[in-house]
């Protein structure tokens, strides 16, 4: 059984456009490449898929959609319209619901921003990636930096509210090189930055190429400088760091993001697309839907597949994703999605103990928080504590 909600949780839909121009080396998303696409197809497959989502969750207030891929700036903003009058036919749309699509800085799709805007898109995250020519070429992307920072400024002038991305600790990058491309950045950032390292995920192309020896990531102590050069100058800029790699203004947080790190319910639409929905016993219902653009635009049954997550394993992934964020993990909310249960009792008792006496957590009032120390190394703090 579902867990009850009450009117005033956050509640989202995610909607994936599976399609980039071409595969970036770094990227292990759910993004592919295409000759042609059939938007009519497309739209009416998206439309069927987002009814089925919203018979399984009546009566929900959707506070955020986010369109993410992939690269959604390459779909028609007709599509986009429809699919926002959908969520607003099917479900309740908040009024000030956030609603955020992706986008390339390329001057062909930033010439579409304005319609994205009448669409009803009030939040655009542009995928600048660097603001340093050279990277931008190392990276695979097909844009230049002032190409990037003209899209950056129309934006501005197009959009309530914008992000844009940038990844650093590149192979050779030094702190002197950082220091310059991110101050550059905050002279043009308007709310809210999304700051990633670079990592090199299974599968893709950067993967082979450093198992070949083509190039080296910083090492841990470099990239540890970093990190915290980033903290420090975005801080000092009003721009703080709210989770691990994403800063804003002070009411300027990501709301859709803050959905998956809070724990809130939400429904994913497109291939590939996740959703989670927690029940009444701790546990949660986690939807995935076909991967293969192709499998998922011909498919005659749109149900998603569903697993049933069971409430310790709904317990690990709440603890994973909120200590994420730099306000921590709240003991009050985790309760209240697992049907009362204790952090500190869901927590491994010595685990706990030694992460607090060694600085990697800290309580902040009833919130259980990684410390910046702990942020440099979550990963492993956070087996500790659920070990």
């Amino acid at each position: 059984m579902l867990r009850p909600v009450s009117a005033a949780e956050p509640f989202g839909i995610y909607i994936h456009w599976p399609f980039c121009l071409s595969k970036c080396p770094y990227c292990d998303f759910n993004s592919h490449e295409a000759a042609t696409i059939d938007h009519a197809a497309w739209r009416r497959a998206l439309l069927a898929e987002l009814a089925i989502a919203a018979a399984a969750t009546p009566g929900r207030t959707v506070t955020s959609v986010f369109f993410g891929g992939g690269t959604p700036s390459l779909m028609e903003p007709a599509t986009v319209a429809a699919l926002l009058d959908a969520v607003a036919g099917h479900w309740r749309l908040d009024p000030g619901a956030e609603i955020t699509l992706e986008a390339n800085p390329r001057t062909a799709e930033a010439e579409r921003f304005a319609d994205f805007r009448g669409a009803g898109v009030n939040r655009l995250s542009i995928g600048v990636q660097s603001l340093d020519d050279q990277a931008l070429a190392f990276l695979g992307r097909h844009h230049r930096a002032a190409e990037a920072l003209a899209a950056v400024g129309l934006a501005r002038d197009v959009f309530p509210r914008l992000s844009f991305d940038l990844i650093y600790a590149l192979p050779g990058q030094t702190e002197a090189a950082w220091r310059a491309e991110l101050a550059r950045a905050l002279d043009f950032a308007a709310d809210h930055l999304s700051l990633y390292q670079l990592t090199i995920e299974p599968g893709t192309a950067f993967r082979a190429l450093c198992a070949k020896g083509a190039f080296r990531l910083p090492d841990e102590d470099r990239q540890a400088a970093l990190f915290d050069l980033t903290q420090a100058m975005t801080g000092a800029r009003g721009l703080p760091a709210y989770e691990v790699s994403n800063h804003a203004a002070p009411g300027a947080e990501c709301r859709h993001n803050l959905i998956y790190w809070q724990g809130w319910d939400y429904v994913g639409i497109g291939p590939g697309a996740h959703g989670r929905r927690n029940r009444a016993d701790g546990g949660a219902v986690a939807s995935l839907q076909h991967k293969a653009p192709d499998r998922w635009l011909n498919a005659t049954d749109r149900t998603a597949e569903r697993a049933i997550l069971s409430p310790a394993e709904r317990r690990a992934e709440l603890v994973m994703m909120g200590l994420r964020l730099t306000a921590g993990l709240s003991a009050s909310r985790f309760a209240a999605l697992t049907g009362g249960v204790a952090l500190d009792a869901a927590l491994d008792a010595d685990g706990l103990a030694t992460m607090l006496d060694e600085g990697f957590v800290a309580w902040a009032g009833e919130c259980l928080r990684a410390t910046a120390k702990g942020r440099l190394v979550l990963n492993s703090v956070v087996a500790r504590l659920l070990a």
